[in-house]
């Protein structure tokens, strides 16, 4: 079996715009990927312009590991996000590949699953008018849903600092929150790596008498030491991870022991396999591993499947239940979250199936999203101007296919 063709398709939303990709075989099987480029899809399509061509066809797909070090080798340069968010697609698909050709979910390619079901929690439901009351409703909504975890960022723009009034109104935000939750539904704050630690270790105490889960990313990724003091002062368990890439940036983490929760994206991690790796070298560390998820259907797909093999698994990100539901559509087969838990995936390979017509009726936005704009969380991007053009987002050039 060999790779004969590779093809992208972008599908655009208000505030995302979801990368799929096809992988296709001489024998007439494909598989899919995905991954959610926050604002660098034309870098990743240039990469896979190249990539394809010189390390993916006419590569047998069932040689995962093969191909993935051929990728990471031998473009000879340090891989960050994009080349690592490229591999990762197409690791994602041969894994599709293989599973369908063995009649089997990829989870039991990997091991077996160790769990019946996978917790979820919920993100980006909180698109309302920033004020207790309103995010208290949606809150409620949430828990109305199945769900029994879910996830805010209540800083609005904030960064390094907080006045005084935003100190309070975060504050007030999450204590809404909980109130409409009640105690038992899990309580996950996000802070985007907006603090000095100063700031993060004020916020983290303020917000303890709320019992959250963990705080997640308090301080900015490059400074794994400014992480660590954070996490030496604060009793709520700290996550971080989304913004590593590789094994070689995580390993300082670990060494450090900076953190007590990580969140690869398997997306922009290099694939399923590349984080089963790293969850069971941080294992070692006792380490919880809680991915990032901020991907359509087929980034849930390969995460629920890592998910049921990964015994330090903690809970999986998910945005497609309360923020933009259409967007499953795009390629239906996974598991809903039923009183806060998917259930295992079902069907061969990661389970779901590409709906190309329904991604084309969805064309790809030019778009900017900015977590530290005013009001980001109502998650409608800016639509910058085009140079040289009065083309507006609904005009967009179509996406260019890897053959």
């Amino acid at each position: 079996m060999k790779i004969v063709d590779v093809k992208t398709h972008v599908m655009g939303t208000a505030w995302r715009n979801l990368t799929f990709v096809r992988v296709i075989t001489d024998e007439g099987l494909e598989g899919v990927g995905e991954v959610r480029m926050l604002n660098h899809t034309d870098a990743l399509l240039g990469y896979l312009a190249e990539a394809v061509p010189n390390h993916v066809l006419g590569h047998d797909p069932r040689h995962i590991e093969d191909l993935v070090q051929r990728m990471y080798r031998n473009d000879y340069a340090r891989a960050g996000e994009i080349a690592m968010s490229a591999i990762a697609t197409i690791e994602i698909a041969c894994w599709d590949i293989v599973g369908k050709a063995l009649g089997r979910p990829v989870y039991e390619l990997l091991g077996g699953p160790v769990r019946e079901r996978i917790k979820a929690y919920a993100n980006g439901w909180y698109t309302v008018e920033r004020t207790p009351e309103e995010f208290h409703r949606a809150a409620r909504r949430v828990v109305e849903r199945g769900y029994r975890a879910l996830k805010l960022d209540p800083f609005g723009s904030g960064f390094y600092e907080l006045e005084p009034a935003e100190k309070r109104k975060a504050v007030a935000l999450v204590e809404a929150v909980r109130d409409a939750v009640g105690p038992d539904v899990e309580l996950l704050i996000e802070m985007h790596g907006r603090f000095n630690p100063a700031t993060a270790v004020e916020m983290a105490r303020e917000l303890a008498p709320f019992r959250p889960s963990w705080i997640e990313e308090p301080v900015p990724p490059e400074n794994l030491a400014a992480l660590k003091k954070v996490t030496e002062q604060v009793t709520i368990p700290v996550a971080t991870g989304e913004r590593l890439h590789t094994r070689y940036d995580f390993r300082p983490l670990f060494e450090l022991q900076a953190a007590d929760i990580i969140q690869p994206d398997i997306t922009h991690c290099g694939g399923i396999l590349e984080i089963r790796k790293l969850a069971a070298w941080a294992e070692c560390y006792y380490l919880l591993v809680a991915p990032h998820n901020v991907g359509g259907p087929v980034s849930t797909a390969a995460a629920l499947h890592l998910a049921a093999v990964t015994p330090n698994f903690k809970i999986q990100e998910h945005f497609n239940d309360l923020n933009e539901e259409w967007v499953k559509q795009a390629a239906p087969g996974n598991p809903e979250v039923v009183d806060g838990y998917f259930s295992l995936p079902q069907g061969p390979g990661l389970g779901v199936t590409l709906d190309e017509a329904f991604v084309a009726a969805h064309p790809r936005q030019r778009i900017f999203f900015n977590l530290f704009a005013e009001n980001w969380h109502l998650r409608q991007a800016v639509q910058p101007p085009v140079p040289g053009s009065s083309a507006s987002s609904a005009e967009q050039p179509p996406s260019p296919t890897v053959s």
